[in-house]
């Protein structure tokens, strides 16, 4: 029997056209994954994908479960919602906590839309919670959180909404703007300019630099982005920023460059509690900030 973490496992999938990134969507190992799409398979007696595929390639019997599981999820999803919530005195209160400098700007024209789908609900959006805001979320004190980094858990639910590209910043004039991309080593000892966050939490650092054993020179802190980017542009150091920020450098003599030949990619949640009385009200939030985020994707491509 075709059952909805098989679904999950197709959409998850097609998000990220890999078996990697779809076991990291799914909060499963690459192997628990290939076991589960392998079992699929088996009850089908059919190949879901064509392996070794780039990108990943669906085949007819796998297309087909993959349109199944467009029209079905999105039922489920709102389904769920209706009986959590019941049918009256869903809570009209909506408290935000955002783990991301950076994510304010783009979030305007979603809160503004958000409040055209729910004009009776208070929106409270704030970073008073920026190092502790999934303990936040699981005490009550949220009831959303955009982050990057998931900590798995039985009373806190992980949507995923997009993902986006942090990329390298740096003075035209630096002897790294050239690069078509930069290495870790590279970076060794380079003045690293950066929002108020801790070097270990700082993306940069825990998922390029750090894993390779290398060490970026001074940190200094910036509160805004602009401030940030005058300060790249004047040589101060450099910074990494995702792709929508680097857009509000007009004027300025940046450059962008990829870390690593590949990149480096994050992904963004919609963090939530399960027994959250406001369902329907997070789920219409996460669906706007998924399409502006998409939005944002396809402009900065």
């Amino acid at each position: 029997m075709i059952e909805l973490r098989h679904l999950r496992t197709l959409m998850a999938l097609k998000e990220s056209g890999s078996l990697a990134g779809a076991a990291k969507k799914r909060f499963v190992t690459q192997s628990a994954l290939s076991h589960q799409i392998k079992e699929l398979e088996t009850r089908i007696n059919s190949a879901i994908f064509v392996r070794k595929s780039k990108p990943l390639t669906f085949t007819h019997e796998g297309a087909r479960l993959l349109n199944l599981a467009e029209e079905i999820l999105p039922k489920v999803i709102a389904t769920e919602s209706d009986l959590k919530r019941g049918l009256e005195g869903e809570s009209q209160q909506l408290k935000l906590g955002i783990e991301c400098h950076s994510c304010f700007r783009w979030l305007m024209p979603v809160i503004e839309q958000f409040k055209h789908h729910a004009p009776a609900a208070q929106i409270d959006i704030s970073s008073r919670h920026l190092f502790d805001s999934l303990n936040a979320l699981e005490t009550g004190g949220l009831d959303i959180v955009l982050t990057s980094d998931p900590v798995p858990g039985h009373s806190v639910a992980y949507q995923h909404l997009f993902d986006f590209e942090v990329k390298l910043v740096t003075s035209s004039e630096h002897t790294l703007a050239k690069k078509a991309y930069v290495t870790p080593t590279d970076l060794a000892k380079q003045t690293l300019i950066s929002y108020p966050v801790p070097l270990a939490r700082l993306d940069i650092y825990k998922h390029f630099l750090e894993p390779a054993g290398i060490e970026p020179g001074e940190q200094k802190q910036c509160d805004l982005t602009s401030m940030l980017l005058q300060r790249v542009a004047c040589n101060d150091g450099v910074a990494t920023l995702p792709t929508w920020s680097i857009r509000e450098s007009q004027g300025l003599s940046l450059a962008a460059v990829k870390l690593g030949s590949e990149g480096l990619k994050r992904p963004l949640f919609g963090a939530y509690r399960r027994d959250a009385t406001n369902a329907n009200l997070i789920q219409k939030w996460l669906e706007l900030v998924a399409s502006e985020g998409m939005a944002l994707q396809r402009i900065n491509q």
